[in-house]
């Protein structure tokens, strides 16, 4: 009978510390997931108010050696388009990439009669987690190219 009570207590302690990785793995990716949102609204709120030298420091660390902040902040903040607000709306993720997906209130000047025409577009982004730190990897366009293999 006592044998019976120390393998119960062996199976009850192992699928209590079962249970507890399992919850402290919800826990991290639930973390994960609300450092991504914030980060990725605080990047556009950053851009949207011209302060694109600051969004910078969100950019993958790759990315960051392809592009100097100054010529990033020149790119970002000098665009006819006037981003005015930014709303998380989703985000699915793996373990070191999330696919976020945003919605961007943007306006711009038609010129003429049309002026200033203001929408709304949907944005979706690509966050990587590297060293335990997540950040966005924009998107790169590459040439097309034609039916010769040239650009």
């Amino acid at each position: 009978m006592k044998s019976k009570k120390v393998y119960f207590a062996k199976i009850t302690l192992a699928a209590a510390a079962l249970a507890l990785a399992g919850c402290a793995g919800m826990a991290k990716k639930d973390e994960d997931a609300s450092v991504i949102k914030t980060k990725a609204v605080q990047r556009w709120d950053y851009l949207v108010a011209k302060k694109a030298d600051k969004a910078y420091d969100f950019l993958a660390p790759g990315y960051r050696k392809t592009i100097t902040r100054e010529q990033y902040a020149h790119n970002m903040n000098g665009r006819g388009t006037h981003w005015n607000k930014v709303r998380y709306v989703s985000q699915e993720c793996t373990a070191d990439t999330c696919t976020v997906r945003l919605s961007v209130d943007y306006s711009i000047n038609l010129g003429g009669l049309a002026g200033d025409t203001k929408s709304m577009a949907p944005v979706v982004e690509t966050w990587l987690k590297a060293d335990g730190v997540w950040y966005y990897l924009p998107q790169i366009s590459s040439p097309k190219l034609d039916t010769q293999g040239e650009p």
